[in-house]
């Protein structure tokens, strides 16, 4: 039954995508503001759906940021996204350039303002990631980047990249962590989700101006450990510990 009611789930979701993106699609030609509220629109009303046709509640803890900040978040499935999008007043992201041919999310990507790169050629790619936000600084908001640079499944370990070091340096703005448990109820693929409590925790600030060796030992060991806590909470077992 529960697998049923994640299908029903999955199919409303992306129906009610394509009818929010013709609603909003006008608002967000005449301005980026149309964009917003379009996304805004479609993550909380995914939030909210997630909670009456599959038992997934969501949460979000800690100060949400509304100024111009580097967020650097764990990445564990479509949820996170979802989750950060809701709140976040002016999100943006660092994505693959692939995401930009994507129908819909695509289109309202770049109108927001996030930056596609490519994620083979590591360093045309942190150099065309400093060269398009530094061309973006007209359009503040809350920058998210992953700094695993993929979706990683709850309790399997993946090194921290340097891309998000590099702009923490190039930027000089202030990094919000951002840790999750959305993986053990949304998985990276697949239909069935996960009745529980799934998880977003904005993190204390990693302040500007640190060297780079020091934000990297930061800000993995503060979203592991968070993220761990939150997967612990929901009962999952680390095998690695």
């Amino acid at each position: 039954m529960q697998w049923i009611r994640s299908l029903i789930f999955v199919v409303q979701m992306y129906l009610a995508m394509a009818v929010l993106a013709v609603w909003y699609i006008i608002p967000a030609i005449r301005s980026p503001k149309g964009a917003y509220d379009g996304i805004h629109t479609y993550c909380r009303y995914v939030r909210w759906s997630a909670r009456w046709l599959v038992g997934l509640k969501t949460e979000i803890r800690g100060p949400v940021p509304t100024d111009e900040v580097l967020i650097a978040s764990k990445h564990q499935s479509f949820l996170d996204i979802i989750m950060l999008c809701s709140v976040l007043p002016r999100p943006k992201f660092i994505m693959k350039k692939e995401l930009k041919w994507a129908p819909i999310l695509g289109w309202f990507a770049l109108r927001i303002g996030c930056v596609p790169v490519d994620r083979g050629k590591r360093g045309a790619a942190i150099a065309r990631m400093i060269e398009d936000v530094e061309k973006g600084a007209a359009l503040p908001g809350q920058l998210i980047i992953y700094p695993q640079g993929t979706r990683v499944a709850p309790g399997v370990q993946r090194q921290y990249k340097v891309g998000s070091a590099v702009l923490y340096e190039q930027l000089g703005q202030d990094c919000v962590p951002a840790a999750t448990n959305v993986g053990l109820f949304w998985a990276r693929t697949g239909i069935y989700r996960k009745p529980g409590l799934a998880v977003l925790e904005f993190l204390p600030r990693i302040e500007a101006g640190l060297d780079r060796d020091t934000y990297m030992q930061r800000l993995e060991a503060e979203v592991e450990t968070a993220s761990n806590g939150l997967l612990a909470e929901a009962g999952f077992q680390l095998e690695f510990q």
